[in-house]
């Protein structure tokens, strides 16, 4: 994908073709760019009608390397925004402390144009940064979920796949992206053209956008029992202040032996054990995907102090909290 524009021949274009710019962040995820690109792509094929075209850039006009170590030429650095340009936002965890403001100052341009914009997956979180979601709704990742809200409490986090504020879209990215951009066909060019390119795509039934993700606690442990699925979301859901053993086991009526018999069963550990490690995996995703300082993040994982959140983090990862940092 290094052509600077990516149509059907010239004899197709009878309208000209809506110009859809990828901005590639650091640590982007490969499946999301192909994803919305397989859908513009099956979208022109409808009828042999170029209604898209599009540049795949980065901030510095480099090419950007993503997690799986797939290296991506780009079409160059930042572009000239024009009317009807339509900007998709490519990112990955860990973006947030490293985006310039150069990049930052681009998508508030964009924005005060009116130009339609989406957040792919971490995208979310540029333009959370950029500040164009404040008092919005916006749909993230479910393993970005906590972090946006603690980074920007301003910023209404939703669980669904995709959520279309105006000509703002913030998508979770992965396979709801291919939902997220079939949607966006559909609105523009109709139903028909959508379901054509959902058919190229073999996507039998595109998502509506506000199904839920779906990271049940069986998806995420394998735990079928109930009451105890019950528990663990309640020990997801209360990281900063954490329940006591006591208090959860009333909430999901059990008695505090029958709890830590239900954790022995199925986890083969305690209930306290459990949580801590819930409240270190929060806090691991906060160092490597924030600049938040580490008091901050101590507290936003119920430790109640920097010095004991350290100690009991080097016995978790075998390092301090700041020697994670990628940063």
């Amino acid at each position: 994908m290094t052509q600077s524009m990516r149509t059907l021949p010239e004899a197709a274009r009878a309208v000209p073709a809506c110009r859809c710019i990828f901005l590639l962040l650091p640590t982007f995820s490969p499946l999301d760019l192909s994803s919305a690109v397989a859908a513009l792509e099956a979208a022109n094929s409808y009828g042999g009608t170029a209604r898209y075209a599009w540049r795949v850039v980065s901030g510095d006009g480099l090419a950007v390397t993503a997690p799986n170590g797939l290296r991506v030429a780009v079409d160059g650095g930042l572009p000239e925004l024009a009317r009807g340009d339509m900007v998709f936002v490519c990112g990955g965890q860990g973006v947030e402390p490293g985006i310039p403001l150069k990049v930052l100052g681009w998508l508030r341009k964009a924005q005060r144009m009116g130009l339609v914009m989406a957040a792919l997956g971490g995208g979310v979180m540029a333009l959370a940064r950029a500040g164009l979601l404040s008092g919005r709704q916006a749909s993230a990742h479910w393993a970005q979920r906590a972090t946006l809200a603690e980074m920007h409490p301003d910023v209404e986090v939703r669980t669904s796949l995709f959520t279309v504020e105006g000509k703002l879209i913030t998508c979770a990215g992965g396979t709801a992206t291919a939902d997220m951009m079939l949607d966006l066909i559909a609105d523009r060019h109709g139903g028909d053209v959508a379901t054509a390119a959902a058919d190229l795509m073999v996507c039998s039934a595109a998502r509506k956008g506000s199904q839920d993700q779906t990271v049940s606690e069986f998806g995420r442990t394998g735990v079928r029992h109930e009451k105890l699925a019950a528990a663990l979301s309640l020990m997801r859901s209360n990281l900063e202040e954490p329940l006591t053993p006591g208090r959860i086991a009333g909430l999901v009526g059990l008695s505090v032996r029958q709890l830590e018999r239900l954790f022995s069963k199925y986890l083969q550990t305690t209930p306290k054990v459990y949580y801590t490690r819930l409240r270190l995996d929060y806090a691991r995703s906060l160092l490597l995907q924030t600049n938040m300082r580490i008091i901050d993040i101590a507290l936003a994982s119920g430790f109640n102090s920097q010095t004991h959140f350290a100690k009991v983090y080097r016995r978790y990862s075998g390092k301090p909290p700041h020697q994670e940092r990628p940063f």
